[in-house]
């Protein structure tokens, strides 16, 4: 006897978790960002990365220069032609990051119970008794009793590369501090992180906008990810990205990752694309019995807005092995039951010895969350959250939602140019992918002529169900009949090839048609 889906609030079955996974074309429908780095950036590898469940590459400008980053971008082209899988680019912003120099490039091991000064006379040799930083204000932002920590990986949770230090003395430019636990400092650069403490740095720092201007131009970049502290950081960056042709359409997802930033996250909200919480360093500024609340507080926040929300640091340890921790499975369900759109991958697909092994099973992980998602509830509280009246928008989204579920629909497709009414649709979380048809539009700006819709595309590779196709421009979103059955056909095959829809299933289809929105429900023949 088949066992009913199981939902979290039911007893659970011992039935249901017993029986085996199901393949299928797509891991999961929330996705996975994979940071591409020396052990992730060869076409072979990125290709596996690809078919695993990447679906969005981050670039991460803390580390290596333009030219290596350009590299690895191009072999991600490369693996993108060979497997024909589509994967948005994310750019990550250094910020207003204080670091430790090391100019030597030799290991420094430091000493539990002994002392250590942090200068910012950059001239000087790093030593375990003394860390030159390049930041010149550090003694004027902290005070006896403030905790620091310093490590090139920071916050991974290894003891041995990571160093908590607390201030016992301010001496003019020099910060004195006590050294709580032994560890090895290796490599030329180290992130400082002060718990609580504003540094007064500008966000987009002249590094940034360089890196944004050049190589972010270049390469036409999705998805600006930006150190955030308050919703003005978010405004001058979109003033920035506006004067630089096409990043004008380039989305910013806000990274919240210290006490500042989750002050003002409302606004934050308001003004950000999408939201990225930053575990790491928001384990340090807040209480760690007290991450997981805002955690679930900010996801809420998120999904009521209808605004996409990735989590970072949930696999730490399979950066050095094949497999996850029992309590990084489950946190890695907990963030998809939570809500989250996206799961992040730092260390683990950017250094890590198993990147491919990593995607696989925070893929099946997420998978099997969905499974006993709670729907049915998730949908009743943003209805009742969004109110009455409901935009028309809205209205047409939630009811066709409601419709695929009702007739146990195996995709929902939706006709769209800018993406907003497939975002709409995956607001409301259905359970059954949304197969997004992005048809492009042509534009001008009276020098040139161009399409616009790759864009669109890309940046829902980043939202839970969504799975975009480009249409043929020849084909228009709206239909004056009603009759555009064409695009219809290629939607339909593409979801046949992939898996997704049978013969004889039901598919909900939302269309433009004149000045009205369809909501309409085909059941397929053989």
């Amino acid at each position: 006897m088949q066992s009913s889906p199981l939902l979290l609030e039911e007893p659970i079955r011992m039935a249901s978790i017993l029986e085996p996974s199901k393949p299928s074309f797509f891991p999961a429908m929330t996705k996975i960002v994979g940071t591409l780095g020396p052990k992730s950036r060869s076409v072979d590898t990125i290709s596996r990365c690809l078919e695993a469940g990447m679906s969005v590459a981050r670039f991460d400008f803390s580390w290596g220069d333009p030219e290596y980053h350009q590299e690895t971008l191009e072999n991600l082209r490369a693996a993108i032609k060979t497997t024909k899988k589509l994967c948005a680019v994310m750019l990550d912003t250094v910020g207003p990051e204080v670091q430790v120099v090391n100019r030597t490039d030799r290991p420094i091991s430091l000493e539990a119970d002994t002392f250590v000064v942090l200068t910012p006379d950059q001239s000087k040799e790093a030593t375990p008794n003394l860390l030159p930083v390049n930041f010149s204000e550090l003694s004027k932002a902290v005070k006896k009793g403030d905790t620091i920590f310093i490590g090139k990986y920071l916050f991974t949770g290894s003891e041995t590369t990571s160093v908590w230090l607390e201030v016992s003395e301010v001496n003019g430019d020099d910060v004195a501090c006590l050294i709580k636990n032994s560890a090895t400092l290796s490599g030329s650069l180290y992130t400082l992180h002060v718990s609580q403490i504003r540094i007064d740095l500008p966000t987009l720092t002249d590094k940034d906008k360089e890196v944004i201007s050049t190589w972010g131009v270049r390469n036409n970049i999705d998805f600006l990810s930006l150190y955030t502290r308050h919703v003005e950081d978010v405004r001058h960056a979109r003033e920035f990205l506006s004067k630089l042709g096409d990043l004008k359409q380039t989305q910013i997802y806000a990274k919240i990752e210290n006490i500042e930033g989750l002050n003002h996250f409302d606004e934050i909200l308001s003004e950000a694309d999408g939201i990225i919480l930053s575990r790491g360093n928001l384990g340090i500024d807040l209480p760690p019995e007290k991450v997981f609340l805002f955690q679930k507080a900010a996801i809420y926040k998120c999904n009521m807005a209808g605004k996409p929300v990735v989590v970072t640091r949930v696999v730490d340890t399979m950066t050095d092995n094949l497999r996850p921790t029992r309590a990084e499975a489950t946190d890695v369900a907990n963030a998809v039951l939570d809500g989250s759109d996206a799961i992040l991958l730092g260390a683990e697909t950017l250094r890590g010895l198993y990147p491919v092994e990593t995607i696989s099973i925070v893929g099946k992980i997420c998978a099997e969350a969905e499974k006993v998602f709670n729907q049915d509830l998730y949908f009743k509280k943003t209805v009742k959250h969004v109110g009455e009246p409901m935009s028309h928008m809205e209205s047409i989204a939630s009811s066709a939602v409601r419709a695929a579920i009702k007739v146990r629909a195996s995709a929902i497709i939706c006709f769209t140019s800018s993406g907003r009414a497939a975002r709409l649709l995956a607001k409301y979380r259905p359970t059954m992918p949304v197969i997004s048809v992005v048809i492009p539009q042509l534009k001008t700006d009276q020098l040139r002529w161009t399409f616009t819709g790759a864009f669109e595309a890309r940046q829902s590779l980043i939202i839970r169900g969504l799975f975009p196709m480009l249409a043929d421009p020849r084909h228009p979103a709206e239909s004056k009949s009603g009759a555009n059955e064409s695009i219809l056909k290629v939607a339909l095959d593409h979801g046949k090839a992939f898996g997704i829809i049978k013969p004889h299933d039901r598919v909900v289809v939302c269309q433009k048609v004149g000045d009205s929105s369809v909501v309409k429900i085909i059941e397929l023949e053989d």
